[in-house]
């Protein structure tokens, strides 16, 4: 079985931090880039960050450089997201995946940055 499981998210005021998680199963992990992507209410999906399959590259969008880093850890077959400093806009489901995407979605975790 191929699965990506999100989680981690949660309600956290404005400057606060978040560490999410995806674990995966049922595939070589340690094979593939990985990567973050969020929706935030009523816009499309927007990349955050990719990170190698051996972890030593890493790139984010603009809007979260120097707030957030990606990091991995192979042998368990998990990725995670540090969110420092986070902000109102930072709002939104948050999904892992494949560099490609092409593995199924999961239900994602949710972000909510509110006083």
């Amino acid at each position: 079985e191929v699965q990506l499981v999100e989680s981690g998210g949660g309600l956290v005021q404005p400057g606060g931090s978040l560490r999410l998680s995806c674990a995966a199963s049922g595939f070589t992990f340690g094979s593939y880039d990985m990567t973050w992507v969020r929706q935030a209410p009523g816009k499309g999906p927007e990349w955050v960050s990719t990170i190698s399959s051996g972890g030593s590259s890493t790139n984010y969008v603009d809007s979260v450089k120097g707030r957030f880093t990606i990091s991995r850890d192979n042998a368990k077959k998990t990725m995670y997201l540090q969110m420092n400093s986070l902000k109102p806009e930072d709002t939104a489901v948050y999904y892992c995946n494949r560099r490609s995407g092409s593995l199924p979605w999961g239900q994602g975790t949710q972000v909510t940055v509110s006083s």
